[in-house]
């Protein structure tokens, strides 16, 4: 299910700052060399995930899921001159093809991937997060979001990708694991007086947390 008609998309798209050669390149060859592409953040979510990102200036970004590290570049934008970006991936066949593109951006410095379960690899972090981006497996989000909060600073910023599932989570007639679970993500945290939260309907969905 597309959220926006395609005349729409392509429009914002057009009216949009364009992507940068690299990740254009990374777009392409995503879609040309790896499975479920639809994955990637493309143009316009990237777009915004920069802009997050530069009005922020975070000194330290947690992204659970780097996928082939479209994200992880997008946010990287914004870091501040010795920021760092730590990036966790379950699948290690992606590790040689995000790290490539990480050498093209030339931000090999700023940004650190580590390979394995994020749920085992969160509590060895000894930093405190002005940036959180979850994009991973569904049925953890609520594990990464309560996992993670307490290592967010005061008014440091959670995002979930995909919270709106292709619009299955506003259907109770989809009742897959999935879509159960991204259903319960969101009414925690609609629930919770910790954080004050947006659910913004770009693209697949991104709910935006702030640590009160």
């Amino acid at each position: 299910m597309e959220l926006l008609p395609e005349f729409i998309q392509k429009y914002a798209e057009k009216h949009t700052s364009p992507e940068t050669e690299y990740l254009q390149t990374l777009n392409r060859e995503t879609h040309l060399k790896v499975l479920m592409p639809r994955m990637l953040s493309g143009h316009l979510q990237g777009r915004f995930l920069a802009m997050i990102s530069q009005m922020i200036a975070p000194s330290r970004i947690l992204e659970i899921g780097t996928y082939t590290g479209y994200s992880a570049l997008c946010l990287a934008e914004g870091l501040q001159p010795d920021g760092k970006l730590i990036t966790i991936e379950k699948n290690e066949e992606l590790e040689d093809f995000a790290k490539h593109f990480f050498y093209k951006a030339g931000m090999q410095e700023k940004i650190q991937m580590l390979i394995g379960n994020a749920l085992e690899i969160i509590p060895t972090l000894n930093e405190t997060w002005d940036l959180v981006f979850i994009d991973a497996d569904k049925i953890n989000y609520a594990n990464y979001y309560e996992m993670v909060l307490p290592q967010v600073r005061k008014g440091g910023w959670i995002i979930a990708d995909n919270v709106l599932w292709s619009g299955k989570v506003a259907d109770e007639k989809y009742t897959d694991k999935d879509t159960k679970a991204l259903r319960k993500f969101n009414e925690m945290i609609q629930k919770d007086n910790r954080v004050a939260n947006l659910l913004l309907p770009l693209r697949d969905g991104l709910m935006i947390v702030r640590k009160l």
